[in-house]
């Protein structure tokens, strides 16, 4: 019987260190969703700082995704970010383009 070799297991890309900011001083609770935690509400919610400003750290591998911020209870766009799409529900998500680092040469 012969044997096939393996294949050598390709190294998933670095993640990249992506931090989501949104300004919301009134704002009592902010959650980032996206393709990248798949829209779970429970993944990544965000923390305000003492101005006022809502942030969240997120390890995201190289890719295409879409996103929105969901304050108290409604859809926000990132105002910082104007690369948008349109979504099924009629209404736009942004985008974001996580690309790979390059190693050091």
């Amino acid at each position: 019987m012969a044997r096939i070799p393996k294949r050598p297991k390709k190294k998933a890309p670095p993640r990249r260190r992506i931090e989501f900011v949104l300004e919301s001083p009134q704002a009592q609770q902010v959650i980032l969703m996206g393709d990248f935690n798949h829209w779970d509400p429970k993944v990544h919610p965000m923390k305000r700082d003492k101005n006022g400003v809502w942030r969240k750290l997120v390890m995201i591998p190289p890719g295409r995704y879409e996103y929105r911020f969901w304050v108290d209870g409604e859809w926000v766009n990132d105002p910082f970010n104007t690369q948008r799409c349109l979504n099924c529900f009629g209404s736009e998500n942004n985008i974001i383009d996580v690309v790979a680092q390059k190693p050091p040469a």
